[in-house]
């Protein structure tokens, strides 16, 4: 297990390289963002729990929500692999994660669930599953977590909301291939109240521990099967972190998915989950003191995955 003083010194590390990434600054929210913030928490499967930095500290936590919104729909579906699987493909975008070209091309079918069109199927699914997906997923949130006090950034996701036009026609021209069931504006205000979820990198750890302990949460009651977080931990391997997940995978190691808001997490099976949160971007849309942090936490102590 890792020591307090370990993460002390990749985040006195990873804060050297604060200054040469950039706010996300295409939602307005975002880009109020003190840059030199930087945190890390890790949780281990027995439920420890250590940090350092501003590890207490809530942000938004974005993308990494796409990770708990196909949670949410591979636990309510029936038959995954007709209900999403159909509708969502397994492999790496290759192309930007809010790309229209690609869902045109591949007629209205995603490449993965994390890049938007994606994420945004799944959303369109939870809709046509559940009597009130928004209250469901923090709810979900909360339990994993223990964190009863988490709540959606309505700042946030409103500004999200306002400058929608691009997920807007991402949900519209997969809904001309019959690939999105319901009323787009209703799906996108889930959409981004998911995004907008305000949570630290001790609530990301501890909510995460279930993909690094075969389904199993900090309650010790078991929440997802073993073949399932299996299944998810590969495809954060693969396309957690967009164009980066390459690199990330060489430098790194392990699987992992990243957000706009600056927050990356991590899962070693059988071991921790870990979060890193520092606002600043690389070209690719990861936190890069973010990115330097957890290379620097995986050479220290040898904790890839591969």
């Amino acid at each position: 297990m890792p020591t307090v003083a370990v993460l002390e010194q990749v985040i006195d590390e990873a804060r050297q390289y604060i200054g040469q990434g950039k706010v996300a600054n295409y939602i307005p929210a975002l880009a109020q963002i003190d840059p030199n913030k930087i945190g890390i928490a890790v949780c281990h499967v027995d439920g420890t729990v250590i940090g350092a930095g501003d590890y207490q500290e809530a942000f938004s936590i974005q993308s990494i929500s796409k990770v708990l919104s196909l949670t949410l729909a591979l636990q309510e579906s029936s038959d995954a692999d007709k209900e999403v699987w159909t509708r969502v493909g397994k492999n790496q975008s290759g192309n930007a994660f809010n790309s229209l070209v690609q869902v045109e091309m591949e007629h209205g079918i995603p490449r993965n669930p994390f890049i938007n069109a994606g994420a945004l199927v799944v959303c369109d699914f939870l809709t046509t599953k559940l009597k009130n997906p928004h209250q469901k997923m923090l709810q979900m949130v909360r339990d994993l977590s223990l964190n009863d006090a988490i709540e959606y950034d309505q700042e946030v996701a409103q500004s999200e909301y306002e400058h929608s036009a691009r997920n807007a026609a991402i949900a519209y021209l997969m809904k001309s291939f019959g690939n999105f069931h319901n009323d787009v504006p209703s799906v996108l205000k889930n959409y981004f109240s998911y995004c907008a979820l305000k949570m630290s990198c001790v609530d990301l750890a501890k909510t995460f521990v279930y993909l690094a302990n075969e389904g199993q949460c900090l309650n010790a009651i078991p929440f997802a099967q073993p073949q399932r977080t299996r299944r998810i931990n590969s495809l954060l391997a693969t396309s957690g972190l967009y164009d980066g997940a390459g690199e990330f995978a060489f430098r790194v190691g392990m699987p992992g998915k990243s957000g706009v808001g600056g927050g990356i997490i991590g899962i070693v099976p059988k071991k921790f989950s870990i979060c890193v949160w520092s606002p600043e971007l690389d070209e690719f849309g990861n936190s890069l003191p973010g990115l330097v942090a957890l290379e620097s936490f995986v050479q220290k102590l040898g904790y890839s995955v591969y």
